[in-house]
C-alpha cells in the first residue's frame, strides 16, 4: 500500500468513525450505526467494508485504538516519578473520552460478549502497553508481561468505576484510581523486599532461572517468546 493510499484510508476511517459518534449513544456499536455512519461520512460503502470488515466491532475497536494513539502522542509531555506518571497516564486516557462516556459504555457491553471478549482484552492490553512503552519501560523478561497485566487490571477496573461515577469532575474515580495505584505500588515494594530473602534466592536458582528466559514478543504484542 502506497503512502498516499494509506493516508486516504486513514482519513476515510476517521470520517466513518466521527460520523458514527452521533449515533452510538442511541444505537450502540451496531449495524444500524455502521450504516448511518457510512452514509453520513460520504465514504464509499465498498471502502468502508474493507476498512471495517467485521462491521461494528471493528468500528468500536477503531474508536479505542484512536484514543490509545492520542495517548501515545501525549505521554512524552509527562514529568515526575513513575507512580505519578502512570496515574496521570491512566487519568488522561479517561479524559480523552470524557465527552463520549456512552460510547465507552456501549463498547464495554459489546466486548463483554463471549465472541468479542478476546478483542476487548487485546484493546485493554494495548492501552497498558501504550502507557508502559510511552514511559520508557525497559523490562526485557517476564516482568514485561506482569507490568502490563497489572496495569490492564487497574485501567479496566477504573473505567468501570468511571462509567458509574456521578461525582463532580469524577473526583470519586480519581480517588479510586489513586487507591488502585497505591495497591500496585505496595505489591511491588513487597516483592522487592521478598527478593532479598533466602527463599527468593532459592527461587531465582530454580523456577526464577526459567522465568528469566521469557522475553517480550517481537513485534511487542501478545503472545511472547521463550529464549532457550
Amino acid at each position: 500500500m502506497t503512502e498516499n493510499m494509506a493516508e486516504r484510508h486513514d482519513l476515510a476511517r476517521d470520517a466513518v468513525l466521527d460520523a458514527a459518534m452521533v449515533h452510538v449513544p442511541f444505537d450502540g456499536w451496531s449495524q444500524e450505526t455502521m450504516r448511518r455512519a457510512i452514509a453520513d461520512s460520504g465514504v464509499e460503502p465498498a471502502l468502508a467494508d474493507a476498512l471495517f470488515p467485521r462491521g461494528p466491532v471493528d468500528l468500536a475497536l477503531a474508536f479505542h485504538y484512536r484514543g490509545d494513539r492520542m495517548l501515545a502522542e501525549w505521554l512524552p509531555e509527562l514529568q515526575g516519578g513513575m507512580t505519578a506518571r502512570i496515574t496521570q497516564a491512566v487519568w488522561h486516557r479517561l479524559e480523552l473520552v470524557d465527552g463520549q462516556k456512552e460510547a465507552v459504555r456501549r463498547g464495554a457491553t459489546l466486548f463483554a460478549l463471549p465472541n468479542h471478549a478476546a478483542d476487548g482484552s487485546r484493546a485493554i492490553w494495548n492501552t497498558a502497553d501504550t502507557i508502559w512503552t510511552g514511559l520508557g519501560d525497559s523490562a526485557d523478561d517476564y516482568n514485561w508481561y506482569t507490568k502490563r497485566a497489572t496495569l490492564s487490571a487497574v485501567h479496566s477496573s477504573t473505567v468501570l468505576y468511571w462509567l458509574g461515577d456521578t461525582s463532580p469532575d469524577h473526583s470519586a474515580t480519581r480517588e479510586f484510581l489513586d487507591r488502585r495505584i497505591a495497591d500496585v505500588m505496595w505489591v511491588e515494594k513487597t516483592k522487592a523486599r521478598l527478593r532479598q530473602t533466602p527463599l527468593a534466592r532459592a527461587f531465582d536458582i530454580g523456577p526464577g532461572r526459567l522465568l528469566s528466559r521469557v522475553r517480550p514478543p517481537v513485534p511487542r504484542a501478545m503472545p511472547g517468546r521463550f529464549n532457550r
